[in-house]
C-alpha cells in the first residue's frame, strides 16, 4: 500500500469515525448515566463489531446487500428501530438514580449487533473493501492492514465521546441532584438518535 493510499486511508477512517452518529452519541450517554467504567462494554463492542462487518463484506456476504435490495430494507428497518428505541429509552431516565441496567444499559452483543444494523456501516466497508482491498495486489496484505488501523480509530472515537460524557456526569446530576441537566441532555441525545434514524431511511 502507497503512502498516498494509507494517508487516503486516514482521512477515510478520521471521518467516519469521529462525526455524531449513533455509536458515538451512545457512547456519550451512556458514560453520562452509568460512568465510564459501565460505557466501556458498549466502546469496546464498536470496533468489534465494525471488524467483524469488514470481515464479512471481504468475504463477500456484503454484496448480497446490493444484489437483494429487499434485504438491504431489512437491514435499514431494523436499524431503524433499533436506534429509535434506544431513544425512547434515554428519553425515561431523568436523574442518575435511574440510569439502572434496565433503562440504560446497552450490552456488548447489542453494540456489535447495532454495527450490523447501520446500513451506513455496510455501504461504508463495502466502500473500503472497493477501494483498497479488492482487485489490488496482495489483498490479503492490504486488509492486514485496513483492519487494525479502522479497529483502533473506531475505538479511539467510542472512547473519547464516552470520556466527554463521564466529565459531564457531575454537572449533568444538577443543584443537589435535580437532574433537570441530564432530562435535557438525554432528550437531546435521544433527538441525535432519532435524526440518524430518520436519515438512515434516506440512504
Amino acid at each position: 500500500m502507497s503512502t498516498t493510499e494509507f494517508t487516503a486511508l486516514l482521512v477515510l477512517a478520521t471521518a467516519m469515525s469521529f462525526p455524531p452518529g449513533p455509536n458515538t452519541t451512545l457512547a456519550t450517554a451512556l458514560a453520562a448515566n452509568r460512568g465510564l467504567r459501565r460505557a466501556l462494554p458498549f466502546v469496546c463492542s464498536v470496533p468489534i463489531g465494525f471488524g467483524a462487518l469488514l470481515c464479512v463484506c471481504a468475504l463477500g456476504l456484503g454484496a448480497l446487500l446490493l444484489a437483494l435490495p429487499l434485504l438491504g430494507w431489512v437491514v435499514k428497518i431494523a436499524g431503524v428501530a433499533y436506534l429509535l428505541w434506544l431513544a425512547w429509552k434515554l428519553t425515561q431516565t431523568a436523574h442518575l438514580a435511574q440510569a439502572d441496567a434496565a433503562r440504560m444499559n446497552v450490552s456488548f452483543w447489542q453494540g456489535v449487533g447495532l454495527q450490523f444494523m447501520n446500513i451506513k456501516g455496510w455501504m461504508l466497508t463495502l466502500a473500503i473493501i472497493g477501494g483498497w482491498i479488492v482487485g489490488r495486489n496482495h489483498p490479503l496484505a492490504r486488509f492486514a492492514i485496513v483492519l487494525p488501523v479502522l479497529l483502533v480509530f473506531t475505538f479511539v472515537s467510542a472512547l473519547s465521546y464516552a470520556l466527554v460524557g463521564s466529565l459531564l456526569r457531575d454537572w449533568l446530576a444538577g443543584p443537589r441532584g435535580s437532574g433537570a441537566r441530564l432530562r435535557w441532555f438525554n432528550r437531546g441525545m435521544a433527538a441525535v438518535l432519532a435524526l440518524t434514524a430518520a436519515w438512515m431511511l434516506t440512504v
